[in-house]
């Protein structure tokens, strides 16, 4: 077999940490641009999902006497909407993660895959954040003895985050295609708010309805993030083996599709 040249490996290690550096410099760059240089950008990124949580307490507490899970509507519908809302601003960012890094993309040390994991990280981040801060708000605010499993709820706050990753990466080339099918997406993910157990748990569906929700993957990381914080509850239906399969699925789809397309995709 031939020999490896010495210079191979410091070589090796020099393209690696140009990858970090480009990928590093990407994030530094989405964040001023999503956030600005104000708090103002911070604040909203709270806000948002404190909105809806603090909308669907209103609305179901004066409906429903206790929630399906615990005593406590806020926490209960933020470990629902926190997770959701991470696949949907997943998706959503990686998905213009080309039309939005077009000049950068130019350079030749940027690829097209280094602009969709900088959306990724930046996102994971920043939800996950989110998440600390609401849910431990809550806890702490209402005085909530919370018996909390930080493996099963980070393990479901990654699936929902890998699955935007994957949906993401393969509408970043559809959107780009297909300019139409950005509309037809937004109409077919209206129903997953409904469909996902944000604001119910799978076992309180009918029985013909559970046989639906079961093949949405966002049901088994939804109910994998509240196990982290209902110890009694047990999501013996969650697969994680199904949501990795889809979402890593999708994403070499996706990855295949925009390396046959970048240059395309980056001069439409």
């Amino acid at each position: 077999m031939p020999a490896l040249s010495p210079s191979a490996g410091p070589l090796r290690g020099t393209v690696r940490f140009q990858r970090l550096r480009v990928l590093a410099a990407l994030v530094m760059r989405e964040m001023s641009t999503r956030f600005g240089r104000s708090y103002g950008g911070y604040i909203w990124a709270i806000a948002e999902p404190l909105g809806g949580i603090v909308l669907l307490n209103l609305a179901f507490s004066l409906t429903v006497r206790r929630p399906p899970l615990g005593s406590n509507f806020p926490l209960f519908y933020a470990t629902g909407i926190i997770p959701f809302f991470l696949f949907s601003g997943m998706a959503g960012g990686v998905a213009g993660a080309i039309s939005t890094n077009k000049g950068l993309l130019q350079y030749p040390v940027v690829s097209p895959l280094d602009a969709v994991f900088s959306k990724f990280i930046l996102t994971f981040v920043t939800m996950m954040v989110v998440g600390v801060l609401l849910t431990g708000g809550i806890i702490v605010v209402y005085d909530l003895p919370v018996m909390l499993d930080p493996v099963s709820a980070l393990l479901g706050f990654t699936l929902n985050a890998l699955l935007g990753l994957g949906v993401g990466t393969v509408n970043c080339v559809l959107y780009g295609i297909f300019p139409t099918w950005r509309n037809i997406w937004n109409v077919l993910t209206k129903p997953l708010f409904v469909i996902s157990g944000t604001f119910f748990i799978y076992e309180n569906a009918p029985p013909a309805f559970q046989s639906i929700m079961w093949w949405n993957p966002l049901v088994h990381g939804v109910a994998l993030v509240r196990a982290g914080f209902y110890g009694s509850y047990d999501p013996y239906y969650a697969s994680p083996a199904y949501v990795l399969a889809v979402s890593l699925s999708l994403f070499l789809v996706g990855a295949y599709l925009l390396r046959r397309h970048a240059s395309w995709l980056m001069e439409n």
